[in-house]
């Protein structure tokens, strides 16, 4: 065991790096078996299955301390149980010795545990007088305070367990409610992005590496003919490799926060009747009377896998109506920021000529979707009330309309029969499914906003060792500095504190 002025000096070295940007898991030494800056951590405990009655609650344990809490509440006198082997025991007080409940208890020794820390878990009947009385019992004994949010996987990350993007993951899958969803935070929990964002890191440290000894060398003669040659081409190469991960349309952000459909049209044309027909509840009001939806009315679906939030919207039209005016103004808004928009057409406006139909539908479009909106890749025509049309009309129509170029796809519907409803979804989930991708097939996609800003710094630093490659080196060189910089904060090898309480701050207490 060290010294204890020995473990000051390193708990110092460890402060003062860290200060430094430095990350903790590049600076911890080991005391006992356990990472400096863990070894004194407190011991936290916290109900990490879900709230509400259940049939079975997990409570766990983390921190040096947690043998003393398995013992005294297991009532193991002699040696602990076996690791990661589930015991039945009668879980006690641990100064009265009352028996709380009969239940399971696993022991996870340092370093193989989730947290790298010594843990406990007890597995326990769910009802809220059992899960207080265990908490209340690990609160009263010595060392043990109960869990921040996200702190279990903070020291996970501390512990090199995780990386940062792992943990990112981990945190979408807990909040996933698609499956597509699901397999995207999986993948990207079990490490494919972070392993991309390493092997760039490491690219461009050996880059800097070259660079900076071409810097302090090169007049001593000890350095290689064509090292910066080398050098310029992998920059290069790596720059074009974060460009090409940039363009990816935004589909794994779009993933995992949601696919924006917006259902926009002129008055009356059926809006309100389509949001309620795919929700399959009455979300919206539904009235004869023109400009009845006078605000944004949205919800969460799930269509074929895919998150998707449905946004209906008021009619357009110039009214002398303040507050019309205002529906309209929002729903403007809403179609310019949307991912896919649904214009809706009563067909009893349509000319009954199928080629002036679609003139008339292309000025439609022109007067709906903003200007950059063109052409609509992005918008679905759905043609409503085709109830009102006879059989061989609406076959002629539809034909017809397939045949225009420059019209999205046309989609023919009855809100009120529902004909041509089953088609219609099976066309909006395969544009979803477009918009987000397959989140198990290709490279890994980005998923987070602060992933694109930092990668979008990376490429401008990059582009800085381009522009003073000839000139002064130097600052080539401190191009590179910042590129690793801004990958490292994706990684959380290099960074401040704050950005580690922005991604933790957001995870559940138990997690």
């Amino acid at each position: 065991m060290l010294p204890s002025v020995h473990r000051g000096i390193l708990k110092a070295a460890v402060h003062t790096l860290r200060t430094r940007g430095a990350p903790l898991n590049r600076v911890m030494s080991i005391c006992d078996g356990v990472p400096v800056g863990l070894a004194d951590a407190e011991t936290i405990f916290a109900l990490s299955s879900g709230h509400g009655r259940c049939g079975v609650a997990v409570v766990r344990v983390s921190g040096p301390a947690s043998a003393t809490a398995l013992r005294s509440m297991a009532g193991l006198t002699r040696s602990l149980p076996p690791p990661r082997t589930a015991l039945l025991r009668s879980i006690t007080e641990p100064q009265s010795k009352e028996v709380l409940d009969r239940g399971l208890v696993l022991w996870f020794p340092a370093p193989h545990s989730f947290t790298g820390e010594d843990s406990v878990e007890f597995h326990i009947h769910g009802g809220p007088a059992v899960i207080t009385a265990v908490l209340q019992a690990l609160g009263s004994m010595p060392g043990m305070r109960p869990a921040e949010a996200g702190e279990f996987t903070r020291r996970a990350f501390q512990a090199e367990k995780l990386g940062l993007t792992e943990v990112e993951g981990l945190g979408d899958l807990i909040h996933a409610e698609t499956e597509a969803q699901r397999r995207q935070a999986l993948r990207q929990m079990s490490g494919d992005l972070g392993r991309l964002y390493q092997d760039w890191s490491h690219k461009l440290k050996r880059c800097l590496a070259h660079v900076e000894a071409f810097i302090d060398f090169s007049e001593d003669e000890l350095i290689e003919d064509g090292v910066l040659t080398q050098v310029d081409k992998s920059v290069c190469d790596l720059q074009a490799d974060i460009e090409r991960h940039l363009k990816d349309e935004r589909r794994g952000e779009r993933l995992r926060s949601g696919v924006q459909v917006v259902i926009a049209g002129a008055t009356n044309a059926g809006k309100s009747s389509l949001l309620n027909t795919i929700c399959q509840r009455p979300a919206a009001i539904v009235s004869p009377i023109a400009g009845t939806t006078r605000d944004v009315v949205e919800t969460a679906l799930d269509i074929g896998g895919f998150p998707v939030l449905l946004t209906d919207t008021a009619g357009l039209r110039d009214s002398p109506d303040l507050v019309e005016r205002e529906g309209v103004r929002r729903a403007r808004e809403r179609v310019e920021q949307a991912d896919l928009t649904l214009v809706v057409v009563d067909c009893a406006h349509l000319p009954s000529d199928a080629q002036e139909a679609a003139a008339f539908l292309l000025a439609h479009l022109k007067s709906i979707l903003p200007e950059t909106a063109f052409p609509p890749t992005r918008c679905l025509l759905v043609l409503n009330k085709t109830d009102l049309l006879h059989g061989d009309q609406r076959q002629k129509l539809d034909w017809e309309l397939r045949r225009v170029c420059g019209l999205p796809p046309v989609c023919l519907i009855s809100c009120h029969t529902n004909e041509g409803l089953q088609d219609f979804v099976t066309v909006l989930h395969n544009s979803v499914k477009t918009l987000c991708g397959d989140p198990l097939s290709g490279a890994p996609t980005l998923t987070q906003a602060r992933h694109r800003a930092h990668l979008q710094q990376c490429v401008t630093a990059l582009a800085q060792y381009q522009q003073y490659r000839d000139t002064d080196l130097a600052l080539a060189a401190e191009g590179v500095r910042l590129a690793l910089t801004s990958l490292g904060r994706i990684t959380g090898r290099v960074g401040p504190e704050e950005i580690l309480d922005i991604i933790f701050k957001d995870f559940c207490i138990g997690k």
